[in-house]
């Protein structure tokens, strides 16, 4: 009796150990991104105190490091949004395509070939992929368009579409695999081929987590950084053309934090208003995008 009372304690008192270690880790988490925050805002507050909030957001201009400064967001947003589209308009029709094949056509053993080299996409230094926009698809390009400059915006998005193909299709194919057997089993006795069964019923049935994944692929190609520094120009360019060059907002973090900006200056403050304004988009993406997979999973559950 006194040996179970002894091991009872020793269980439960292990328990407690390891809820303990658990919670620290998941406070970890918690206080880095507060930290984070914290030391963006601050920064940011004192490139408010000499920049204002509507120059920030309406001036067509971003040249913080020239003689005639000036501090509008726009050139890098547009950048941003430029090139992630581009990588989107590859990515999406791809990955749906391959999703849709390996949830409804592909034999379990083709699944298991494809997936895997589907993955290791993913698993290529981002680095890489900007060496190969510019070296690679840029020539290739240059060659069907000779106007195209030798950094612009076309060749990484193109390249950016292509590094974040595994995630539209991974979570795609994820969406496409949990609707209910029933309701492809009442296409086909309605006397509906595969294909019909797969576009009229299981893709609208799946739309919710396949818009989940393709606000999760925006958000990774707006954060991406190594491929749009490298090949795309660093050049704020307010344009929505895709043969010129632009900047993005974090190439531009990466082009200013390499050292030569002197530490505490209007300048240097510019880093963290760009950050928290990179931060702000993709936290409301990430919001947006996992209201929609709580819905989509709540739909699958059910």
């Amino acid at each position: 009796m006194r040996f179970g009372l002894t091991r009872r304690y020793y269980v439960y008192g292990r328990e407690k150990v390891v809820q303990v270690l658990l919670l620290l880790c998941a406070l970890v988490s918690v206080f880095t991104t507060l930290g984070i925050i914290i030391v963006l805002l601050l920064q940011t507050i004192d490139f408010f105190k000499e920049v204002s909030l509507w120059d920030f957001l309406t001036d067509t201009q971003w040249t913080p490091l020239f003689a005639d400064k000036h501090f509008g967001i726009l050139p890098l947003l547009s950048g941003t949004l430029l090139t992630s589209t581009i990588a989107l308009a590859v990515s999406v029709p791809l990955g749906l395509m391959i999703a849709i094949y390996l949830s409804e056509y592909a034999a379990k053993p083709v699944r298991k070939a494809v997936k895997p080299f589907l993955e290791v996409l993913a698993g290529i230094p981002t680095i890489v992929y900007g060496y190969f926009a510019l070296v690679t698809v840029t020539p290739l390009l240059q060659k069907l368009i000779p106007s195209l400059s030798g950094f612009n915006a076309l060749s990484p998005g193109i390249v950016m579409g292509i590094m974040i193909l595994p995630l539209v299709t991974s979570l795609s194919e994820d969406a496409l695999r949990v609707v209910p057997n029933g309701l492809r089993e009442g296409g086909y006795a309605l006397g509906a081929s595969r294909l019909q069964v797969s576009l009229s019923i299981v893709f609208p049935s799946a739309f919710s987590g396949i818009i989940a994944s393709v606000i999760l692929a925006f958000s990774r190609a707006i954060g991406e950084t190594m491929i749009v520094a490298i090949a795309a120009g660093q050049l704020p360019n307010l344009t929505a053309n895709p043969l010129n060059p632009v900047s993005t907002m974090t190439a531009y973090i990466v082009g200013v934090s390499q050292g030569d900006t002197p530490y505490g200056t209007l300048s240097y403050n510019t880093i963290f208003a760009v950050a928290i304004t990179l931060f702000l988009f993709t936290f409301l993406l990430n919001i947006i995008s996992f209201r929609i997979r709580k819905r989509f999973l709540a739909i699958g559950g059910d």
